[in-house]
């Protein structure tokens, strides 16, 4: 094998597939990235045998074949590489060696043989669909921030991905959940998605998949079957295993009947939340929201480092309420507004609050309470 590719596009591709090789592996080939050149194309696969990455870039190939080489080590010679350089490849099958050239600079990498490396098997998908990168990326990173890490509950351990029927009908909905707060996010149903199983993506391909979604115009072909999910745009490829388990029925946990409304300016309730919490304890970071006409009042005392209040003009008009929430977990939700109002709706001091975006439903978020 023998091409020449120019650095920053190699290093884009090479960046892609290295984020999914495990940093320990136990089995040698899994630290390598599959390089296969022909045609006018390169590609470049890295798996983690629940993952698998396929990206593709236009190079000059003088010699066609495929070799695998260190992900991490050519990611990093590629990076320290000067911009605009043409980096040349060539494989030196009978040494096991691989050559990275580029103006001056020389490096000769061992290789593994192609044989070795795993390739995860086909899926015949019951389900395929076309989706805006936009439209995705605001139904992952919405509701990732609530994905557990708690790997005895591993069906929780990902955003469970599936139809639904919204407000205004059938919706493409992505859930996660740790038991002490909730994301559900509504997307209008695309084209051929009706069908489709749900699944629950883990939490790393959910990390991985957003490096596909910053072209807010992209199209991603999605494929679903019960065991794999797959997302594709024409450069790159990434198929992932699901988890293997049953998301709990999060409807029973959405309040319905929450009367007592708060509506408050997101950004400022943020920046409210986070400078009382400075005192909190970090065990607990118990923040205290106390509302009566108009008036919230978010206090923190923390016996051992002192206590922290600050008041903020808001639209509360039902009977006065105190209740508290963990200071981080009401950063995260505030977070996620991307309108300028925040609607919170209570029913007690030790029921589940609901928030949304303004009236929009198709965001909605549950933060258990904590007593203070």
């Amino acid at each position: 094998m023998k091409i020449s590719i120019e650095r920053g596009t190699l290093l884009k591709a090479v960046s892609q597939a290295q984020s999914v090789v495990e940093r320990r592996n136990t089995i040698p080939i899994l630290a390598n990235v599959l390089i296969e050149a022909e045609g006018n194309t390169v590609s470049f696969r890295a798996t983690d045998l629940d993952i698998e990455v396929i990206d593709r870039a236009p190079a000059q190939v003088e010699r066609a074949g495929a070799t695998t080489v260190s992900a991490t080590m050519l990611h990093e010679i590629v990076r320290k590489l000067p911009d605009g350089a043409l980096v040349n490849l060539t494989e030196d099958a009978a040494a096991g060696r691989l050559t990275v050239m580029a103006g001056r600079s020389n490096f000769s990498l061992t290789t593994l043989p192609r044989e070795d490396f795993p390739v995860m098997a086909s899926s015949e998908y019951a389900a395929s669909f076309t989706a805006k990168a936009k439209m995705l990326r605001r139904l992952f990173d919405k509701a990732k921030f609530a994905i557990s890490t708690e790997e005895t509950r591993y069906y929780l351990n990902g955003v469970y991905m599936h139809v639904a029927t919204g407000e205004d009908g059938p919706v493409l909905r992505c859930v996660a959940t740790d038991g002490h707060r909730l994301a559900r996010i509504d997307a209008p149903l695309p084209e051929g998605a009706q069908g489709m199983a749900g699944v629950i993506v883990p939490r790393k391909t959910v990390g991985e998949l957003r490096k596909l979604l910053d072209d807010d115009d992209a199209d991603i072909a999605v494929s679903v079957s019960e065991t794999k999910v797959r997302f594709a745009t024409p450069n790159i490829t990434m198929t992932s295993k699901v988890i293997d388990g049953t998301f709990p029925d999060y409807t029973r946990v959405i309040p319905q009947a929450n009367a007592k409304r708060l509506e408050v300016d997101a950004t400022e309730f943020a920046k409210a939340v986070d400078r009382v919490a400075t005192v909190s304890s970090e065990r607990s970071r118990a923040v205290k929201l106390s509302m009566e006409d108009d008036r919230l009042v978010l206090s923190v005392n923390a016996p051992d480092s002192g206590a922290a209040e600050e008041e903020l003009a808001v639209a509360y008009g039902d009977e006065k309420l105190e209740i508290g929430f963990n200071a981080k977990y009401l950063l995260e939700i505030a977070s996620q507004v991307d309108r300028e109002n925040a609607v919170f709706l209570f029913n007690s001091s030790g029921d589940p609050t609901l928030m949304r975006e303004g009236n929009d439903a198709s965001a909605v978020y549950v933060v258990m309470p904590m007593r203070v």
